[in-house]
């Protein structure tokens, strides 16, 4: 059986370079469809794409943020000065300050120029990425791990939930029989108040459609239907979280036919509870992966 996962999740790994430590934090939120975000250092953005492509494969769906951190922590990877390019800064700052008379600290406003500082490798290190590789995936399956703790307690949840609704359509056969009678008596009231005398045979068939049309037995049918479907797909587990959004609206639908034809004041308190219920339901599914 497959876990159900829920979609919001934290993850966090490390990787310590002779030179540098890497941090990979990845993060996930409740969202309709994939959507990823990565932050990353300039210098390893050619990696960005497999990135992408390893968090799609893993996490299936979710606001998706990975945030990569590269600290230095060793002198000969500092990164160094492009020389030629300050030399040509400082010229052309130099011609302005002249036109201009204008004066300053020039070499402290190149070194906030762009592109002045180099990565002192010129490409990543394939050892290097292989191990940055399996830190994101470290970091992935951690986060994996929090979606199926807080997945274990939505499941719990959303059992108890679905066996109240059960419990309240099992209450509203405790009425049938009360609510015939009422819907009986209110129409012999009715015809009583009628002069003349009603034809036997035509009361009986209007009193036979007018209970059939307030009867919600196919409506319980379906909705133990639609229920046993949830918590079958609950026991499954995997990304369920579209079809248990698709099934918890069918499960309304029944309730709110329920309803409308409840007719008596005992069963549509029952319905109301039925849809609270299914409302705090419909609230956790769209935390569900």
């Amino acid at each position: 059986m497959a876990h159900l996962y829920s979609m919001t999740g934290f993850g966090k790994a490390i990787l310590q370079l002779p030179a540098k430590k890497i941090t990979i934090e990845v993060k996930s939120l409740n969202s309709k469809q994939l959507d990823i975000n990565v932050r990353m250092p300039s210098f390893y953005k050619e990696k960005e794409s497999p990135i992408r492509q390893k968090l799609a494969e893993e996490l299936n769906r979710g606001k998706i943020d990975l945030n990569f951190y590269s600290e230095v922590t060793g002198a000969e990877k500092a990164p160094r000065v492009n020389r030629a390019l300050v030399v040509e800064y400082i010229s052309q700052l130099k011609g302005i300050m002249d036109e201009t008379g204008v004066e300053g600290d020039i070499m402290s406003a190149v070194m906030r120029l762009p592109d002045v500082m180099q990565a002192a490798e010129d490409e990543v290190d394939e050892a290097e990425w292989k191990a940055i590789q399996e830190v994101v995936h470290q970091a992935v399956e951690q986060l994996n791990g929090f979606r199926a703790d807080e997945g274990a307690t939505l499941k719990v949840d959303l059992d108890n939930r679905i066996a109240i609704i059960r419990e309240k359509m099992a209450g509203i056969d405790v009425h049938e029989e009360d609510r015939v009678k009422r819907i009986k008596e209110k129409l012999s009231r009715g015809l009583a108040e009628i002069a003349e005398k009603p034809d036997e045979n035509r009361y009986e068939q209007e009193l036979i459609y007018y209970l059939e049309k307030l009867d919600v037995t196919e409506e319980k049918v379906r909705l133990k239907s639609h229920l046993d479907y949830f918590e079958q797909l609950l026991n499954e587990g995997g990304p369920i979280g579209k079809k248990l959004g698709f099934i918890s609206q069918e499960i309304g639908r029944e309730i709110n036919t329920m309803g409308s034809k409840a007719n008596h004041a005992a069963m549509q308190k029952l319905v109301v509870e039925m849809k609270d219920e299914l409302e705090k339901i419909k609230e956790q599914v769209l935390n569900i992966l």
